[in-house]
């Protein structure tokens, strides 16, 4: 990474991000230009509280709020989030006015893009307010009014992060949902959805256990992938579908797998995590040199042994480049915030298939 530019001024941002896995918040300090220069500072995880998360998981897949429980849900993530900013700062030493900006991702419980509609959650008045620090949010809306898919906007991070690797490259984000970034060797920019990232297999372990995720992919490790129900969750049109593009959260379900053991069907959701990646590199027109893993995906062994198996290049924990796969995504919200600010483009064509690059967020001033 660069050093500052003498000409560009720096920021000291907070980065916030809920991601579809609802595991809980992340939340990152950097110190960035929103162009060549980040500075990494500090790291904070926080497990939502089961109140919380179970009245965010009651809200997926909703597009207005008739009985109120997303605006409830709303004010409970947003107070959890200034609890975790709080922390945060006390974690860094820093107070409040030290810190110029946050980058609230908010709670995605809705994404439609091809109908011209998305929905993060989270009050960004209210988290100005309780932390007295500016904040920007909504990053996804002006991007789908203008006719992109809204997802994914990390990839601008990516680019600035991975300047001096190899290429081309891919990053690769399993989240709830998976995305990737191909930085080809003229630093062009491709990145989309690729299909399920652990959501699925969260759910389904969820449904069988009540823990929240596969540990150590233990489930899917002794269990025997059903090749018909993963040839049916393959079948869907979004692989064919040229990219950039998009998927909610919710696109397929655990229906799919009625009848399965909790180890078939763990074995069958990670294979079909897998088999999503692969389906992906024939949309690229460079094949990467290496593949460097983000997100809660990389920590699952089932997971990245049959990446490694399936794919014809080295893959990588994104840790190994001394990047903190837990963090990056926070990060790149801090770093979409300044962006945002200095009115930089957000997306690209390449990356959410907007029609021209833009930006996006909307700002809330601290008190």
């Amino acid at each position: 990474m660069q050093k500052p530019s003498v000409n560009h001024k720096t920021y000291t941002v907070i980065g916030l991000m809920s991601g579809t896995s609802l595991d809980g918040i992340d939340a990152a300090l950097i110190r960035t230009d929103g162009r060549d220069f980040v500075e990494r500072l500090a790291f904070l995880t926080v497990p939502y509280d089961p109140t919380v998360r179970d009245a965010l998981r009651a809200c997926l897949g909703l597009s207005r709020d008739p009985d109120g429980r997303v605006a409830q849900a709303e004010i409970l993530m947003t107070d959890a989030h200034t609890d975790v900013v709080k922390s945060l700062l006390a974690l860094s030493h820093i107070n409040a006015d030290q810190v110029d900006l946050i980058g609230f991702h908010g709670q995605t419980v809705f994404h439609d893009p091809d109908n011209g509609f998305t929905w993060q959650i989270g009050d960004g008045a209210k988290l100005a307010y309780d932390t007295g620090i500016a904040v920007v949010n909504d990053f996804r809306t002006d991007d789908v009014k203008a006719g992109g898919q809204g997802a994914p906007l990390i990839p601008i991070y990516h680019a600035a992060l991975a300047s001096g690797l190899p290429k081309p490259v891919a990053i690769l984000n399993l989240g709830g949902v998976g995305n990737v970034t191909l930085i080809d060797d003229q630093n062009n920019v491709l990145a989309f959805d690729t299909g399920p990232g652990n959501a699925l297999i969260n759910d389904w372990v969820r449904a069988h256990t009540g823990a929240e995720y596969d540990q150590d992919g233990k489930h899917a490790s002794v269990g025997k992938v059903d090749g018909p129900t993963l040839s049916r969750l393959l079948q869907n049109q979004f692989f064919a579908m040229k990219p950039p593009k998009s998927l909610d959260r919710d696109a397929w379900n655990i229906g799919f797998l009625k009848g399965l053991s909790l180890e078939d069907g763990a074995a069958t959701l990670t294979d079909f995590t897998v088999q999503s990646v692969v389906q992906a590199v024939s949309h690229m027109p460079q094949q990467p040199k290496a593949w460097y893993v983000t997100g809660g995906g990389r920590h699952n062994p089932a997971i990245m042994d049959g990446l490694r198996a399936a794919l014809k290049a080295p893959v990588h924990d994104v840790d190994d480049l001394k990047w903190d796969g837990d963090a990056l995504e926070a990060e790149g919200f801090a770093y979409l915030a300044v962006r945002s600010r200095l009115q930089l483009p957000l997306s690209f064509p390449t990356t959410t298939a907007v029609p021209k690059p833009m930006t996006g967020g909307r700002f809330w001033p601290s008190p």
